[in-house]
């Protein structure tokens, strides 16, 4: 259902004992969310690579919120995270990377593909047992440009080119999120999976292209994008709505979704080919080594 008015922050209510995984929740739109989670009284793991940015957020928030270690360009951190969780009601998949220079994970996969996606994947795997409500995972408007390349993901043989990487790996979050919709009804299970992007926000994610366009971007930041804190809201909504339900993309609800309150949008063509995310589905369980256990309801 979208939403009847402009849905903010203040719409949360009272989160007191629900419990919230946030990747990435060191900076940018991950430790708005945190904060916004916690402000309105859940339990927030701050899943981060970086522990003393976390940890410095973590205690702006308060006791309930708390830092662990995560690393997802790399599986065995991945793993070694998932064994310390017991359970938890939201797994917010916010982490990512954006038109970094060519660099292979831990793992040697594509930087971008590896964490955003397989990264997250695992972790997902990992903890869907686990969790009692929902998975959100971010996507990006930039989905749009992206193709997965089943035969060659992690450019081995390809020529690396930065934003059709970026849009690969977007793209991937958002078939990923859509896919698991699908495998979760088809076993009747009642845990939700939700995909959201934020549109175009200003954010520590922009500047880390290491060339020329991490200043043109920093001029179209100022000038265009909206607030972190505005575009924390779809993803924050997918979380803790209770009218959203499994299989929803949610973004901004303005011009070309750049911007705006969260509402529920469409994903492009290619996010809803069944048969290549099927595929992307098994490619990723073979990279990763996870493969998600029955998660009945």
């Amino acid at each position: 259902m979208t939403p009847d008015r402009r849905w903010t922050a203040k719409d949360l209510g009272d989160l007191t004992g629900r419990k919230f995984i946030v990747t990435g929740a060191n900076s940018g739109l991950g430790e708005v969310t945190a904060r916004a989670l916690g402000g309105a009284g859940a339990d927030v793991l701050l899943a981060c690579r970086d522990t003393a940015k976390g940890d410095a957020v973590a205690r702006s928030i308060g006791p309930r919120a708390h830092v662990r270690r995560l690393d997802l360009a790399d599986l065995e951190s991945v793993r070694s995270f998932a064994s310390t969780v017991d359970s938890v009601d939201v797994l917010i998949n916010n982490a990512g990377v954006m038109a970094v220079p060519f660099r292979r994970t831990a793992d040697g996969f594509e930087m971008q593909f590896g964490t955003n996606h397989l990264g997250h994947f695992a972790l997902t795997g990992l903890l869907a047992s686990k969790v009692t409500d929902r998975v959100v995972t971010l996507s990006s408007g930039l989905h749009q440009i992206g193709r997965i390349h089943l035969d060659d993901p992690n450019y081995e043989r390809r020529s690396y080119r930065r934003w059709p990487a970026y849009g690969q790996s977007k793209l991937a979050n958002l078939m990923f999120a859509l896919e698991f919709d699908r495998r979760l009804a088809a076993v009747g299970s009642e845990l939700k999976s939700v995909a959201a992007h934020p549109g175009y926000a200003r954010t520590n994610l922009q500047g880390r292209t290491e060339s020329f366009q991490d200043t043109v971007m920093a001029i179209g930041g100022k000038m265009l994008a909206q607030s972190a804190e505005m575009g924390a809201l779809p993803e924050l909504y997918a979380a803790t709505s209770p009218e959203v339900t499994s299989g929803l993309y949610i973004g901004p609800d303005g011009r070309s979704e750049l911007s705006d309150y969260p509402t529920i949008v469409g994903p492009s063509s290619r996010a809803r080919d069944r048969a290549v995310a099927s595929a992307l589905w098994s490619k990723s369980e073979e990279l990763t080594g996870v493969r998600f256990a029955p998660v009945g309801g």
